[in-house]
């Protein structure tokens, strides 16, 4: 017994052991080699972005910013080769006229096929109701432009905006950078050509590519007719075109005629007008269907 006192209450005191700091490590600055090698990658990334990002503006400056408005989608122009060929009656009808100075003789073309051919049909071969030339070349026999003949593919170049489409007894005229036409003309054993633009949605491009004076040819549309004109005269890219527009055509593309074009047409009665000027290889030619 303590005499009455209450007994102590013990006091328990836990120790604990206080956590040691952590020592900071020491940031060490770059070194001036480091940071001027730092810099020289921003730089590159940058310089690389602007590569592409330029880049990617030209392919879409050279696909999509023509210079010109386009009448027909290469789209529509695919859905008019679809549609079942014209019945009319297989012939060409030529007529002449004078707009702006420029004597031209005008033929238009009906119920024909057109396809590219690389020998003269003979001229006593009463489905030939049309032949003259089409795609440039060389005189190495190189192609200047974008062929197929028959469903086959010669050359794929695309500078020239303009090209002309035949499958399935549809002829069609078209503006685009794109080879959408092309391939499904190569899918379906047609012909196509690329020339270059003189008239495009009634209006004509900013600039030619070819100047001076010669006897000029081109294959033009006036609603859905396309017609095969000449001139009289020698004539420049520029006046020829401002004719063919005044004329009417919606849209024109240039055909090689140099100072002799070749050319003969049938009437409807077989009737054959002009005849053969040289050998020339790879005409176009418009035949019955």
């Amino acid at each position: 017994m303590n005499g009455g006192q209450q007994p102590e209450t013990p006091i328990i005191i836990i120790e604990r052991d206080e956590e040691e700091p952590v020592a900071k490590k020491e940031e060490k600055k770059p070194t001036r080699k480091r940071k001027w090698i730092n810099i020289a990658l921003s730089i590159a990334g940058i310089v690389a972005a602007f590569i592409m990002a330029f880049a990617a503006y030209k392919t879409w400056s050279y696909y999509f910013k023509l210079g010109i408005s386009i009448s027909v989608s290469p789209q529509e122009n695919i859905e008019k080769l679809q549609r079942k060929a014209s019945s009319e009656a297989s012939e060409v009808i030529m007529t002449s006229d004078s707009i702006l100075g420029v004597g031209m003789d005008i033929y238009a073309i009906h119920g024909v096929q057109g396809t590219i051919e690389f020998e003269e049909p003979d001229t006593a071969d009463a489905s030939v109701y049309l032949y003259c030339r089409s795609v440039d070349f060389t005189a190495e026999g190189r192609y200047l432009s974008s062929l197929v003949a028959n469903g086959k593919e010669h050359q794929s170049n695309a500078h020239r905006l303009g090209y002309m489409a035949m499958v399935n007894g549809n002829n069609v005229i078209g503006f685009s950078r794109f080879e959408d036409v092309m391939k499904y003309i190569i899918e379906h054993g047609g012909s196509y050509f690329r020339q270059f633009v003189l008239v495009s949605n009634g209006e004509l491009p900013p600039r030619f590519y070819l100047h001076g004076k010669v006897e000029r040819c081109a294959i033009g549309r006036i609603a859905d007719r396309l017609y095969y004109v000449t001139t009289r005269h020698k004539e420049t890219m520029w006046s020829f075109a401002d004719a063919l527009r005044e004329y009417g055509f919606i849209d024109a593309i240039y055909v090689a005629g140099g100072n002799q074009p070749d050319l003969f047409y049938r009437t409807e009665d077989g009737t054959l007008h002009g005849s053969y000027v040289d050998d020339k290889p790879h005409e176009i030619i418009v035949g019955t269907k």
